[in-house]
């Protein structure tokens, strides 16, 4: 009886949507099976009230490189009688089922691992069948596959199956992915994910682990060992999961280099890449960089209140967190400027005491001045062999004092002799951000905006945690000819972002991104300080010959940050005259090419209007596309500066500057400060496509968008199933996974796939 109950397909021709199969159609069930997947919204034509998947929970347990992956699948059944589905699991090629159950019916192992090139041949059946283009995004996988029944009428029902994989990886890296879809259709179905990544004794422990695609939460457990969890928020974000973690080595920098081929660099030779060096336990100095740390609180009028409170405790958590040794100070401004000490002090039970009192006492009262306040903060000469920090609040403009915006920067920057870190915290809309950001930048620091519903504490403390135990300070990026190899480097690599790397601290990475222009491996090592003291063991080595396809985030990445830095140039210099037509031009371009859409460029994904009804940018469009941003980065990035219209575009630069992930979800926070997501671009492996009067257009061909296709290929055509397969070769099948005809450049040549509306 159970194994009526959960039944394993044995061939492929026995399935048949419609109709039943031998022994497994339940009684009273007569509609047509119901085919389930997690990760993509699937449509059985004939079913009016299906069995509904509400959520997956997947738990994913690495040791080494081998990782089990254990999902837990609960399916829901509004009906009023019993109901049975098909469920399909795209799983990586090679996988094999460690346990399969369903709640309630014990451990017995009925479902059925089908390898890729099986699973493709079901996958095309079900596509025929259903006339739905979307699981041809799972060609390239294998596939699991269970009949799941009963599902009790109003009820609910919980799958589980564990799988088990071994990992592929470069060198110190490991690599996982779970596959998802790339839709930006929503599935319906709410997932959670949480990791844990250990060492197996034999391959040595995780240093560093990072996820290229959704945000992750990450925190060590012991020393070998980390734990990772992706939110049911996080995991909105479409895509399949991918994790990544570089293993220690004693006295090494976890370091690792990811490469994506690109023909359109350095004449075919060249392509992207993305540097990730960690830090850990056994990479960490025995005698960190101790710390010297300035907190600057804005004591004005406008502070009055839980803000001047919350800033107290703030100052008050930051300087016991400190460690024995390292030192601090407290300044306070409004009209004028306060400090708890003459210079920073040693941190020891006496200043401890005498900084509460001069914390308490603080009261808000005033105007701001600034000018003042940072000059003061960045006067002192820090004790030798520390990291000076400053940590500078405010939640206000100038008005006393020296004003202007230029001015102060330029004082600013005059006065940091001493290469003091300034990471500015801006509270509430009525700050100058463009000129909070400026600060940070020009001190490889960072600016964070306190918006009026956070809690000034909280974020000043989540800040300061990440400048734990400073490992590397200064880094740079020297590159050169693989050390085996003789003879001098030429211009290997070009276009890094950023241009100048942060400090690293405990628990943190450095992501580096750029070009490299040649077919010949690459030497990249880290070097620390302003004498650059060479680290042999940061040193990685980049082989073209590894470079993959596969690894289409990367140059996506670059685009974003590089979109962000130009951006960044004419908000910061707050001039019209810094907005250079071929500048603006290279925005535009790599807006289109990369489908990265800023509030300065989304307008690019108009499906109806202007540029649609004009035939896209055909006919010298891109010219006015120009004209267009243009004229946003005039009235938005010069003029707006402060206010919730000011603090939007800062917050938003922020995100696309320095997040370690290339979303697929082209969303931004507009000038009321309200989330906009622009749903007529997606990101498809390496490609972008565009909505445009109906169909999907390859960003390749948005200025050929009106000329006839070369070739048409029909749904559910041989021709269809091989450009499919075809793809699925190059990890781009998602390209026509899409409901509505798609218009993709192949080979050189337009083809028109005409899928179903």
């Amino acid at each position: 009886m159970r194994r009526q109950r959960i039944l394993a397909w044995i061939g492929v021709a026995c399935f048949g949507l419609g109709s039943s199969v031998a022994g497994a159609q339940p009684s009273g069930v007569h509609e047509p099976v119901q085919v389930l997947m997690p990760q993509r919204h699937v449509r059985t034509p004939g079913v009016t009230n299906g069995v509904l998947i509400d959520k997956v929970d997947a738990q994913i347990d690495i040791a080494g490189r081998v990782a089990t992956t254990t999902l837990a699948i609960t399916l829901r059944n509004p009906g009023a009688r019993q109901a049975q589905a098909e469920l399909v699991i795209p799983v990586p090629d090679g996988s094999a089922i460690r346990a399969f159950s369903l709640d309630g019916l014990g451990d017995e192992p009925s479902a059925r691992l089908l390898p890729r090139d099986e699973a493709r041949r079901i996958y095309n059946d079900i596509v025929r069948r259903m006339i739905d283009p979307g699981l041809l995004e799972f060609a390239g996988t294998g596939m699991i596959r269970s009949s799941v029944f009963p599902v009790p009428p109003g009820g609910s029902q919980t799958f589980r199956v564990a799988y088990e994989q071994v990992l592929a990886g470069d060198g110190a890296r490991v690599d996982y992915v779970l596959p998802r879809s790339e839709s930006l259709e929503d599935s319906g179905v709410t997932w959670s994910v949480g990791v844990r990544v250990s060492g197996d004794g034999s391959n040595g422990s995780p240093a560093a682990v990072f996820s290229p695609s959704h945000e992750i939460s990450v925190k060590p457990v012991g020393a070998a060992s980390f734990q990772a969890t992706a939110s049911p928020g996080a995991m909105r974000e479409p895509g399949s999961l991918r994790l990544s973690y570089i293993l220690a080595q004693e006295g090494a920098l976890p370091i690792s280099v990811i490469a994506y081929p690109d023909p359109r660099v350095a004449g075919g030779e060249g392509g992207y890449f993305m540097l990730v060096a960690g830090s850990s336990a056994a990479s960490a100095p025995t005698n960190p960089t101790p710390r010297e740390v300035t907190v600057v609180i804005d004591r004005s009028g406008s502070m009055r209140g839980e803000k001047i409170e919350q800033a107290k405790a703030a100052a008050l958590q930051i300087i016991e967190a400190l460690d024995d040794g390292e030192r601090f100070n407290i300044i306070s401004y409004s009209d004028t400027i306060d400090r708890a000490f003459e210079a920073p002090v040693e941190k020891n039970s006496k200043t401890i005491h005498q900084a509460r009192i001069a914390i308490e006492q603080i009261k808000a009262v005033g105007g701001t001045n600034i000018h003042d306040a940072l000059l003061e903060a960045l006067r002192p000469e820090p004790a030798s062999g520390t990291l000076p920090l400053v940590l500078f609040l405010t939640d206000g403009l100038a008005t006393v004092g020296i004003t202007g915006e230029k001015e102060i920067r330029a004082a600013a920057e005059a006065a940091n002799t001493h290469d003091r870190r300034v990471f500015t915290f801006g509270v509430g809309y009525d700050v100058n951000a463009p000129l909070l950001s400026a600060l940070s930048d020009k001190s490889r620091a960072a600016s964070t905006f306190v918006l009026p519903d956070e809690d000034v504490e909280a974020k000043v403390g989540q800040v300061f945690r990440k400048l734990a135990g400073p490992i590397i300070v200064e880094p740079r990026l020297v590159t050169g000819p693989h050390p085996m190899r003789d003879g001098l480097a030429p211009m290997m690599v070009r276009d890094l972002m950023p241009g100048e790397l942060p400090d690293l601290f405990a628990g943190e990475q450095i992501v580096v991104l750029g070009q490299y222009t040649s077919d010949e491996q690459i030497s990249l090592m880290l070097t620390r300080g302003a004498d650059r003291v060479a680290m042999p063991e940061s040193r990685v080595v980049l082989d073209p010959a590894l470079a993959s396809t596969r690894h289409s985030y990367v140059p996506r990445l670059w685009a974003q940050r590089k979109i962000a830095s130009m951006i960044d140039q004419i908000r910061l210099s707050g001039d019209a005259s810094s907005i250079k037509g071929e500048l603006v031009d290279e925005i535009v371009r790599l807006s289109l090419e990369f489908g990265i859409l800023t509030e300065y460029t989304a307008f690019l994904a108009a499906e109806e209007g202007e540029f649609a009804r004009a035939g896209g940018l055909a006919g010298g469009r891109r010219a006015d596309a120009r004209d267009e941003a243009v004229d946003m980065l005039r009235e938005r990035a010069v003029e707006d500066r402060s206010g919730a219209s000011g603090v939007n575009q800062s917050v938003n630069m922020n995100s696309i500057s320095a997040s370690p992930r290339a979303a697929a979800r082209q969303t931004y926070v507009d000038a009321d400060m309200e989330r906009v997501e622009i749903r007529t671009v997606q990101n498809i492996a390496d490609r972008t496509l565009f909505r445009r009067q109906n169909r999907w257009v390859d960003a390749r061909l948005l200025e050929q968008e009106a000329e006839a296709p070369e070739e048409t290929i029909e749904f559910a055509s041989e021709a269809y199933f091989e450009l499919a397969s075809r793809l699925a070769g190059e990890g781009r099948q998602g390209l026509i996974a899409q409901r509505g005809d798609v218009y993709l450049l192949v080979d050189g040549r337009r083809v028109l796939v005409k899928n179903p509306a």
